[in-house]
Protein backbone atom coordinates (compact mmCIF):
# COMPACT_ATOMS: atom_id res chain seq x y z
CA UNK A 1 0.00 0.00 0.00
CA UNK A 2 1.26 2.86 -1.24
CA UNK A 3 1.45 6.35 1.46
CA UNK A 4 2.77 9.39 1.69
CA UNK A 5 3.03 11.96 4.68
CA UNK A 6 1.63 15.21 4.93
CA UNK A 7 3.83 17.31 7.87
CA UNK A 8 7.33 17.82 8.18
CA UNK A 9 7.74 19.05 12.24
CA UNK A 10 9.36 17.39 14.56
CA UNK A 11 7.04 14.95 14.98
CA UNK A 12 6.59 13.74 11.54
CA UNK A 13 11.10 13.48 11.38
CA UNK A 14 11.12 11.88 14.70
CA UNK A 15 7.88 9.26 14.19
CA UNK A 16 6.28 9.36 11.02
CA UNK A 17 9.01 8.94 8.57
CA UNK A 18 11.42 6.58 9.83
CA UNK A 19 8.47 4.51 10.97
CA UNK A 20 6.72 4.52 7.61
CA UNK A 21 10.00 4.20 6.04
CA UNK A 22 10.68 1.12 7.96
CA UNK A 23 7.06 -0.15 7.90
CA UNK A 24 7.54 -3.92 5.09
CA UNK A 25 4.00 -3.19 4.41
CA UNK A 26 3.87 0.02 3.08
CA UNK A 27 5.78 1.94 0.33
CA UNK A 28 6.49 5.47 1.92
CA UNK A 29 6.35 7.24 -1.46
CA UNK A 30 5.92 11.37 -0.43
CA UNK A 31 5.68 13.77 1.70
CA UNK A 32 3.74 17.32 1.65
CA UNK A 33 4.80 20.21 4.14
CA UNK A 34 3.35 23.90 4.90
CA UNK A 35 6.86 24.67 4.13
CA UNK A 36 7.91 23.06 0.58
CA UNK A 37 12.20 23.80 2.07
CA UNK A 38 11.21 21.67 5.33
CA UNK A 39 9.22 18.61 2.81
CA UNK A 40 12.13 18.61 0.25
CA UNK A 41 15.03 18.07 2.98
CA UNK A 42 13.10 15.51 4.66
CA UNK A 43 11.80 13.34 1.15
CA UNK A 44 15.59 13.83 0.30
CA UNK A 45 16.51 12.02 3.22
CA UNK A 46 14.34 9.08 2.62
CA UNK A 47 14.46 8.70 -1.26
CA UNK A 48 10.80 10.16 -1.80
CA UNK A 49 9.31 12.87 -3.93
CA UNK A 50 8.52 15.83 -2.11
CA UNK A 51 5.28 17.37 -3.23
CA UNK A 52 4.30 21.23 -3.64
CA UNK A 53 0.55 20.65 -3.63
CA UNK A 54 -1.57 18.36 -1.48
CA UNK A 55 -3.89 17.17 -4.63
CA UNK A 56 -1.13 15.71 -6.29
CA UNK A 57 0.15 13.92 -3.81
CA UNK A 58 -3.22 12.24 -3.19
CA UNK A 59 -3.33 11.06 -7.09
CA UNK A 60 -0.44 9.22 -6.24
CA UNK A 61 -0.76 7.50 -2.72
CA UNK A 62 -3.42 4.87 -1.44
CA UNK A 63 -3.17 5.94 2.14
CA UNK A 64 -1.52 8.92 4.06
CA UNK A 65 -0.20 9.38 7.45
CA UNK A 66 -0.93 13.20 8.65
CA UNK A 67 1.54 14.82 11.51
CA UNK A 68 -0.26 18.17 11.54
CA UNK A 69 -1.75 20.41 13.88
CA UNK A 70 -5.14 18.96 14.36
CA UNK A 71 -6.81 21.90 13.07
CA UNK A 72 -5.30 22.00 9.82
CA UNK A 73 -5.24 17.67 10.00
CA UNK A 74 -8.86 17.68 10.01
CA UNK A 75 -9.51 19.87 6.76
CA UNK A 76 -6.77 17.89 5.15
CA UNK A 77 -7.75 14.62 6.89
CA UNK A 78 -11.23 15.20 4.84
CA UNK A 79 -10.11 16.13 1.69
CA UNK A 80 -7.27 12.88 1.64
CA UNK A 81 -11.36 10.74 2.59
CA UNK A 82 -12.82 12.59 -0.25
CA UNK A 83 -10.30 11.36 -2.79
CA UNK A 84 -10.37 7.78 -1.25
CA UNK A 85 -7.58 7.92 0.42
CA UNK A 86 -7.01 5.63 4.03
CA UNK A 87 -6.09 7.46 6.66
CA UNK A 88 -3.96 6.84 9.50
CA UNK A 89 -4.10 10.60 11.71
CA UNK A 90 -2.48 11.65 14.94
CA UNK A 91 -4.22 13.12 18.08
CA UNK A 92 -6.31 14.88 18.86
CA UNK A 93 -8.21 14.45 15.57
CA UNK A 94 -9.80 17.90 15.95
CA UNK A 95 -10.03 20.68 18.33
CA UNK A 96 -13.71 21.12 17.70
CA UNK A 97 -17.01 18.67 17.83
CA UNK A 98 -17.38 19.76 14.18
CA UNK A 99 -14.05 19.49 12.44
CA UNK A 100 -13.97 16.10 14.03
CA UNK A 101 -17.12 14.89 12.86
CA UNK A 102 -16.31 16.26 9.56
CA UNK A 103 -13.82 13.81 9.33
CA UNK A 104 -15.74 10.89 10.57
CA UNK A 105 -18.58 12.11 7.41
CA UNK A 106 -15.89 12.34 4.70
CA UNK A 107 -14.63 8.49 6.25
CA UNK A 108 -17.99 6.92 6.35
CA UNK A 109 -19.01 8.57 2.48
CA UNK A 110 -15.79 6.99 1.19
CA UNK A 111 -15.73 4.06 2.95
CA UNK A 112 -12.16 4.45 3.56
CA UNK A 113 -10.31 2.73 6.73
CA UNK A 114 -9.09 5.06 9.96
CA UNK A 115 -6.64 4.66 12.24
CA UNK A 116 -6.12 7.48 14.82
CA UNK A 117 -2.47 7.36 16.57
CA UNK A 118 -3.11 7.49 20.71
CA UNK A 119 0.80 6.16 21.87
CA UNK A 120 -0.14 3.95 24.67
CA UNK A 121 -3.22 2.06 22.82
CA UNK A 122 -0.43 0.90 20.14
CA UNK A 123 2.70 0.21 22.78
CA UNK A 124 2.74 -3.44 23.88
CA UNK A 125 2.74 -3.27 27.52
CA UNK A 126 -0.22 -0.49 28.08
CA UNK A 127 -1.83 -1.85 25.08
CA UNK A 128 -1.92 -5.62 26.77
CA UNK A 129 -3.02 -3.49 30.01
CA UNK A 130 -5.69 -1.94 28.66
CA UNK A 131 -7.07 -5.22 27.05
CA UNK A 132 -7.02 -7.06 30.32
CA UNK A 133 -8.05 -4.54 32.66
CA UNK A 134 -11.52 -3.72 30.30
CA UNK A 135 -12.49 -7.38 30.81
CA UNK A 136 -12.62 -6.98 34.60
CA UNK A 137 -15.90 -5.78 36.26
CA UNK A 138 -16.28 -3.72 38.87
CA UNK A 139 -14.11 -0.94 38.38
CA UNK A 140 -14.70 1.62 41.00
CA UNK A 141 -12.70 4.64 40.39
CA UNK A 142 -9.37 5.92 38.63
CA UNK A 143 -7.32 8.48 38.42
CA UNK A 144 -4.51 9.67 35.50
CA UNK A 145 -1.77 12.16 35.76
CA UNK A 146 0.17 13.51 32.27
CA UNK A 147 2.50 15.52 32.97
CA UNK A 148 4.85 16.69 30.47
CA UNK A 149 7.32 19.13 30.53
CA UNK A 150 7.55 20.82 26.64
CA UNK A 151 7.27 24.25 27.99
CA UNK A 152 9.63 23.86 31.17
CA UNK A 153 12.53 22.11 29.17
CA UNK A 154 14.17 21.98 25.61
CA UNK A 155 11.23 20.03 24.03
CA UNK A 156 11.37 19.96 20.27
CA UNK A 157 7.69 20.40 20.81
CA UNK A 158 7.85 23.85 22.83
CA UNK A 159 7.71 26.23 19.62
CA UNK A 160 4.53 24.31 19.06
CA UNK A 161 1.61 27.44 18.49
CA UNK A 162 -1.02 25.00 18.21
CA UNK A 163 0.51 23.61 21.96
CA UNK A 164 0.70 26.80 23.51
CA UNK A 165 -2.93 27.63 22.29
CA UNK A 166 -4.43 24.77 23.49
CA UNK A 167 -2.15 23.63 25.84
CA UNK A 168 -1.94 20.18 28.07
CA UNK A 169 -5.72 19.43 27.93
CA UNK A 170 -5.49 18.88 23.87
CA UNK A 171 -1.99 17.55 23.54
CA UNK A 172 -2.02 15.04 26.48
CA UNK A 173 -5.82 14.58 27.51
CA UNK A 174 -6.42 12.43 24.45
CA UNK A 175 -3.71 10.43 25.62
CA UNK A 176 -5.35 9.94 29.07
CA UNK A 177 -8.85 9.55 27.47
CA UNK A 178 -7.77 6.56 24.88
CA UNK A 179 -6.74 4.64 28.41
CA UNK A 180 -9.63 5.35 30.81
CA UNK A 181 -12.78 4.64 27.83
CA UNK A 182 -12.07 1.18 26.94
CA UNK A 183 -11.96 0.42 29.89
CA UNK A 184 -14.31 2.44 32.56
CA UNK A 185 -16.48 3.05 29.24
CA UNK A 186 -17.62 6.24 27.57
CA UNK A 187 -17.67 9.47 29.54
CA UNK A 188 -21.40 10.73 30.71
CA UNK A 189 -20.20 13.78 31.92
CA UNK A 190 -17.99 15.88 32.94
CA UNK A 191 -18.84 17.10 36.69
CA UNK A 192 -15.67 19.21 37.09
CA UNK A 193 -12.95 21.09 35.35
CA UNK A 194 -10.21 22.98 36.99
CA UNK A 195 -7.68 25.15 36.23
CA UNK A 196 -4.11 24.67 37.64
CA UNK A 197 -0.61 25.89 37.62
CA UNK A 198 0.39 27.46 34.18
CA UNK A 199 -1.30 25.15 30.79
CA UNK A 200 -2.38 22.69 33.81
CA UNK A 201 -6.08 21.52 34.71
CA UNK A 202 -8.04 18.67 36.49
CA UNK A 203 -11.21 17.27 35.24
CA UNK A 204 -13.33 14.47 37.08
CA UNK A 205 -15.72 12.11 34.95
CA UNK A 206 -18.73 9.96 35.66
CA UNK A 207 -18.32 7.14 33.14
CA UNK A 208 -21.60 5.01 31.78
CA UNK A 209 -20.02 2.31 33.89
CA UNK A 210 -20.78 3.89 36.99
CA UNK A 211 -17.18 4.46 37.98
CA UNK A 212 -15.80 8.18 38.59
CA UNK A 213 -12.27 8.96 37.24
CA UNK A 214 -9.28 12.02 37.68
CA UNK A 215 -7.28 13.55 35.72
CA UNK A 216 -4.29 15.90 35.92
CA UNK A 217 -3.00 16.78 32.53
CA UNK A 218 0.50 19.17 32.21
CA UNK A 219 2.53 20.37 30.09
CA UNK A 220 4.56 22.97 32.36
CA UNK A 221 5.36 20.55 35.01
CA UNK A 222 8.95 20.43 36.29
CA UNK A 223 11.14 17.92 34.44
CA UNK A 224 11.62 15.85 37.09
CA UNK A 225 8.04 15.59 38.02
CA UNK A 226 6.96 14.33 34.50
CA UNK A 227 5.39 11.27 33.75
CA UNK A 228 2.32 9.59 32.95
CA UNK A 229 0.65 7.50 35.16
CA UNK A 230 -3.32 5.26 35.46
CA UNK A 231 -4.35 3.72 38.77
CA UNK A 232 -7.57 1.39 38.74
CA UNK A 233 -9.37 0.90 42.08
CA UNK A 234 -12.65 -1.63 42.36
CA UNK A 235 -13.62 -4.86 43.42
CA UNK A 236 -10.38 -6.58 42.18
CA UNK A 237 -7.92 -4.46 43.87
CA UNK A 238 -5.38 -2.07 42.67
CA UNK A 239 -4.01 -1.71 39.43
CA UNK A 240 -1.02 0.26 37.56
CA UNK A 241 -0.76 0.65 33.66
CA UNK A 242 2.91 -0.52 33.00
CA UNK A 243 5.57 1.46 31.16
CA UNK A 244 6.62 0.35 27.66
CA UNK A 245 10.17 -1.10 26.75
CA UNK A 246 9.70 0.48 23.25
CA UNK A 247 9.06 3.78 21.85
CA UNK A 248 7.30 5.61 19.59
CA UNK A 249 8.35 4.95 16.59
CA UNK A 250 7.65 1.06 17.20
CA UNK A 251 4.00 2.21 18.52
CA UNK A 252 3.63 3.89 15.08
CA UNK A 253 4.65 0.78 13.38
CA UNK A 254 1.84 -1.23 15.22
CA UNK A 255 -0.63 1.55 13.92
CA UNK A 256 0.11 1.35 10.35
CA UNK A 257 -0.03 -2.38 10.68
CA UNK A 258 -3.73 -2.05 12.05
CA UNK A 259 -4.35 0.31 9.21
CA UNK A 260 -2.97 -2.53 6.98
CA UNK A 261 -5.27 -4.96 8.80
CA UNK A 262 -8.86 -2.70 8.64
CA UNK A 263 -7.70 -2.38 4.97
CA UNK A 264 -7.66 -5.70 4.22
CA UNK A 265 -10.61 -6.77 6.21
CA UNK A 266 -12.64 -4.20 6.12
CA UNK A 267 -12.94 -4.03 10.41
CA UNK A 268 -13.00 -0.90 12.17
CA UNK A 269 -10.19 -0.57 14.72
CA UNK A 270 -11.17 0.56 17.85
CA UNK A 271 -8.88 3.80 17.41
CA UNK A 272 -11.10 4.81 14.44
CA UNK A 273 -11.83 8.21 13.65
CA UNK A 274 -15.28 7.99 15.15
CA UNK A 275 -13.56 7.23 18.70
CA UNK A 276 -11.18 10.17 17.70
CA UNK A 277 -14.22 11.94 17.60
CA UNK A 278 -15.84 10.99 20.71
CA UNK A 279 -12.22 12.21 22.65
CA UNK A 280 -12.85 15.19 20.91
CA UNK A 281 -16.21 16.00 22.12
CA UNK A 282 -15.28 15.40 25.78
CA UNK A 283 -12.37 17.62 25.15
CA UNK A 284 -14.67 20.27 24.07
CA UNK A 285 -16.61 19.84 27.09
CA UNK A 286 -14.37 20.20 29.06
CA UNK A 287 -12.74 23.18 27.55
CA UNK A 288 -16.43 24.84 27.87
CA UNK A 289 -16.64 23.91 31.52
CA UNK A 290 -13.08 25.73 31.72
CA UNK A 291 -13.81 28.59 29.70
CA UNK A 292 -16.95 29.30 31.82
CA UNK A 293 -15.56 29.01 35.25
CA UNK A 294 -12.57 32.09 34.26
CA UNK A 295 -15.76 33.99 32.94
Amino acid sequence: MRIGLLGTGPWARATYAPALAEHTGLEFTGVWGRRPEAATDLADRYGVTAYADVDALLAGVDAVAVALPPSVQAELAARAAGAGRHLLLDKPLAVSAAEGRAVVEAVERAGVASVVFFTARFQKEPDAWIEEQAAVAGWFTARAHWLGAVFTSDSPFAASPWRREKGALWDVGPHALSVLLPVLGDVRQVTAAAHGPADTVHLVLDHATGASSSLTLSLTAPPAAAGAEVELRGEAGVSVMPGSSEGAVAALSRAADALVRVVGTGRPHPCDAAFGLRVTEILATAQARLTAARG
